[in-house]
């Protein structure tokens, strides 16, 4: 997508403009539903998805700040973490926990990098052992920082600055702008969570 036509967009967003809408649909609602199909794994739930995520991101239009954040990375989260939602709304507690050993919702296509293809488990055994395990659990077990936070019986105010300190030594491991932008990209989704 043209960086004009984002501009629009977000112009018709910020305006309450019914177009917008239209023109977020047409562009980004193939995409979206990928993202929502990929936590879901189901076609009609992820169309569900999508419906809910586009009916959020028409009543949040007002607190979309172009300033933070890219407009696809906006629309990702909210799509995301409605997907999230919807799933977790419809399980037992036993059908999460068997979810959290089989998930691959936090592996979530951003560019289809998969962290495993840039050694990010070997050079996660570089940091301290603390921030390892915090990391391990969001990434490559797909915990949200409060299952962290109750799984390692760990405070959650302590798993968010674990995080943010193990996101910022892995910055210092990856030189490589791709891998470095990666690296800011699960910074900026995960970081939130």
């Amino acid at each position: 997508m043209s960086a004009l036509l984002e501009n629009h967009i977000v112009e018709l967003l910020q305006e309450r403009n019914e177009k917008a809408i239209s023109l977020l649909y047409e562009n980004y609602s193939d995409t979206l539903y990928g993202v929502a199909f990929k936590v879901v794994k189901d076609e009609e739930l992820a169309q569900d998805v999508l419906q809910e995520s586009f009916v959020k991101i028409w009543k949040k239009a007002d607190s979309y700040d172009p300033t933070k954040a890219k407009l696809f990375t906006w629309l990702f989260r909210i799509t995301r973490n409605t997907a999230i939602d919807k799933l977790r709304s419809g399980k037992t507690k036993s059908d999460k926990e068997i979810q959290m050993d089989v998930s691959d919702v936090y592996k979530v296509g951003i560019d289809g990098v998969n962290p495993d293809f840039i050694d990010m488990r070997e050079n996660l055994s570089k940091l301290d052992s603390k921030y390892q395990i915090v990391l391990e659990a969001l990434f490559f077990e797909g915990m949200t920082q409060q299952e962290a936070s109750e799984e390692l019986d760990i405070p959650l105010g302590t798993i968010k600055s674990r995080l943010k300190i193990g996101l910022r030594e892995m910055r210092k491991i990856y030189i490589d702008p791709a891998i470095l932008l990666f690296i800011l990209t699960l910074i900026a989704l995960y970081y939130e969570r």
